[in-house]
């Protein structure tokens, strides 16, 4: 039997696209985040028609996966947006209630534990990675973050202490004895009020007790369904006025959030971008509080910080799902072009084979003459 001489990228993943292993040729698909995902013919394949129709069925499969995970991504991080976006009235809400209660209390001298700033000599940061792979990137750029954020305090001369959330941070930080590592916490598939309030009795414990004199959050921001950016905030101390800052101490909280819908044009799946800026009710400038308001910020603090921890799971849960059906979109992407190059090779071979046929019929015959 003769033999096809198609280039193509590469030969060593083709041959383990088998057709009762499509899914362990997942990861021979997907964009390397090192690497441009421009995919050129290089090298050269040498095998028979049976290998070539087996390898374009294994390819099809794999299509299918691909495009199948590409859909629930999708309408799982729609879900994931509205959830960020529903919690938004009741944390600005909040924010103006802290806002008035420390404009009542700008003139007295107050002590309230969760916003009272120390010299920092220890610090903990909470690294927030997702619970699976298959999804780009995502999860190495916030090891990434971590990494060089680790590197920043160790060249200060500060101790710390990791908090781990998420399975493939906790797998990361397990090969790594030399990190200290307080607590490894598990996420579900939506990130609950329990979750978060699980984070943060953790942290608060070590703040209050004055084992660490600082606490910041590493998580993925989730910028739009192909960016997200790995963002360090400072959680403790607190600000009294209900702010998110960065670890430079700039306010970085944002008043409106985009909605990513994805429908369908002309056949084709596409995305429509919706800006959403959530409405909240004034607050009333003659309204008087019954209890001390230093009793009222000791209650509320708490609850600001259950929520922000939230959110950024909320968000990092949204960029993960948009890192994910990327990556898929990628994949079928690839597959579709690897199936054209081998459907190529597959008729060229083939043709070549009844050509040969042809002409040793075409020269029996003329023998016989």
């Amino acid at each position: 039997m003769s033999s096809s001489h198609l280039s193509i990228f590469p030969s060593h993943k083709l041959s383990h696209l088998s057709s009762h292993s499509s899914l362990s040729s997942l990861s021979s698909l997907l964009p390397s985040p090192l690497a441009p995902t421009t995919y050129r013919l290089s090298t050269t394949i040498h095998c028979g028609l049976r290998d070539l129709r087996d390898r374009i069925d294994s390819v099809k499969n794999t299509q299918k996966i691909t495009e199948a995970m590409k859909l629930v991504a999708a309408a799982k991080v729609r879900r994931a947006q509205e959830a960020v976006v529903s919690s938004r009235p009741f944390s600005e809400t909040l924010v103006e209630v802290l806002y008035n209660i420390n404009t009542q209390l700008q003139t007295d001298d107050i002590d309230v534990p969760l916003t009272k700033v120390r010299p920092v000599r220890k610090l903990a940061l909470v690294v927030v990675t997702g619970d699976r792979g298959l999804c780009g990137g995502f999860n190495n750029a916030v090891l990434k973050k971590a990494e060089s954020r680790i590197a920043e305090i160790k060249a200060l001369g500060l101790n710390f202490i990791v908090i781990s959330v998420g399975k493939k941070g906790n797998t990361y930080f397990l090969r790594r004895p030399y990190i200290p590592v307080d607590r490894f916490l598990d996420l579900g598939n939506l990130p609950t009020t329990k979750d978060a309030q699980a984070i943060a009795d953790d942290v608060f414990s070590l703040f209050v007790s004055e084992e660490v004199d600082k606490v910041e959050l590493l998580y993925t921001k989730f910028v739009s369904l192909v960016k997200s950016d790995p963002v360090i905030h400072t959680l403790l101390p607190l600000s009294p006025k209900g702010e998110i800052c960065d670890i430079n101490g700039v306010c970085v909280d944002a008043a409106e959030d985009e909605l990513f819908r994805l429908t369908t044009k002309e056949g084709k799946l596409t995305v429509e971008r919706e800006t959403v800026r959530t409405p909240t009710p004034a607050f009333s400038p003659i309204l008087q509080f019954e209890q001390d308001p230093v009793q009222i910020l000791d209650a509320l603090l708490p609850l600001y910080l259950n929520s922000q921890i939230l959110r950024a799971l909320q968000e990092s849960l949204a960029s993960e799902l948009a890192a994910r059906m990327s990556a898929m979109s990628s994949a079928t992407d690839n597959a579709i072009e690897l199936k054209k190059n081998l459907s190529i090779a597959y008729n060229r071979q083939r043709q070549a084979k009844i050509t040969g046929e042809i002409l040793e019929i075409v020269a029996g015959a003329e023998a016989l003459i």
